[in-house]
């Protein structure tokens, strides 16, 4: 090669890749925590919500808590809020159990108790002793690494392994390892 000639020799571009290799090596595992964060933040933040709406749907139509996720999901175009879709979830949450938002799945669990209906109610019948909730990572270390369960308490638990919090309805029954949200 004459000094007139000019480019990159073969041993700067192995430089020049290996360096960018190396950046990729530390980013990239620091960008899947940060979304596995956020992942984690969007299911309390969707639990909280549910929770919220619960309540305003228990003290609103005095039918117990919602049935199901659908009770609480969006209204029809040009209807109003009633019972059966009553507007206070969004359009993902608010489907049929079990249902996944930002990595994660969504479970609905029952009461076992019947709430009884208003004199000429035309509401289905909720759960007069609460609901459980359960946030499930779909892939543990990928989407997200801890599970949640929320009751109607409002009190949201956690298990940082990932297992799963017992629901028995209609709490969540945590053990000593998985401890409440601070």
């Amino acid at each position: 090669m004459t000094k007139k000639q000019k480019g990159f020799t073969l041993i700067e571009l192995l430089i020049v890749v290996a360096i960018i290799l190396i950046i990729a090596a530390i980013a990239i595992p620091n960008l899947l925590r940060a979304r596995m964060a956020a992942n984690e933040a969007s299911a309390v933040g969707s639990l909280r919500t549910i929770n919220t709406s619960q309540a305003m749907y228990f003290s609103t139509y005095q039918v117990g808590y919602a049935p199901s996720f659908v009770a609480l999901g969006p209204v029809a175009a040009g209807g109003t809020p009633a019972c059966g879709a009553a507007g206070l979830l969004d359009a993902i949450l608010g489907t049929a159990s079990p249902t996944q938002k930002s990595g994660y799945s969504f479970k609905y669990g029952p009461g076992t108790v019947k709430a009884a209906l208003p004199t000429g109610s035309t509401c289905t019948a909720g759960w007069a002793d609460g609901y459980t909730v359960n946030a499930t990572p779909l892939s543990i270390g990928t989407t997200g690494q801890r599970t949640f369960c929320t009751d109607s308490s409002g009190v949201i638990y956690y298990d940082p392994a990932g297992a799963a919090i017992t629901a028995t309805a209609p709490a969540c029954a945590p053990t000593a390892a998985q401890p409440p949200l601070q």
